[in-house]
């Protein structure tokens, strides 16, 4: 299985997990997807990169302020690309910067290697108080 598809299926579970939790965390409903990733043709992928798109952005997005955070990022990743021993696990130097830039602007921003680190990065950041 391609680790698009394995991204694909782990993100759609985080999705189903945050509706759910919505009960709990009414913030949840907020959360949403940045598309991206994915193989477009070339007429989408220039329409969208001319709307604004840009690689290297995280997948999801929670825009709601926490502790000293203004609003959550998180880098979905397949969870067979999680690092060994201090490897880059799937992050690109283009996604490390967003990353870095990005918290320079007091946003938090959390790299997952699936829905189970999601589902627990997002449950912590919304208890911070």
């Amino acid at each position: 299985m391609k680790r698009y598809s394995l991204e694909h299926g782990e993100q759609v579970r985080l999705i189903g997990w945050a509706s759910l939790k919505t009960c709990e965390h009414p913030e949840l409903d907020l959360l949403y997807a940045i598309p991206n990733g994915g193989q477009r043709n070339i007429i989408v992928a220039k329409r969208m990169k001319d709307e604004g798109m840009k690689a290297g952005v995280p997948d999801l997005h929670l825009p709601v302020a926490r502790g000293e955070f203004h609003s959550l990022y998180i880098e979905m990743k397949s969870p067979t690309l999680k690092p060994k021993r201090n490897g880059k696990g799937g992050v690109t130097a283009l996604q490390a910067s967003w990353h870095e830039r990005l918290r320079a602007q007091g946003n938090a921003v959390e790299i997952c290697y699936g829905a189970i680190e999601a589902e627990t990065a997002l449950t912590n950041y919304l208890n911070l108080k």
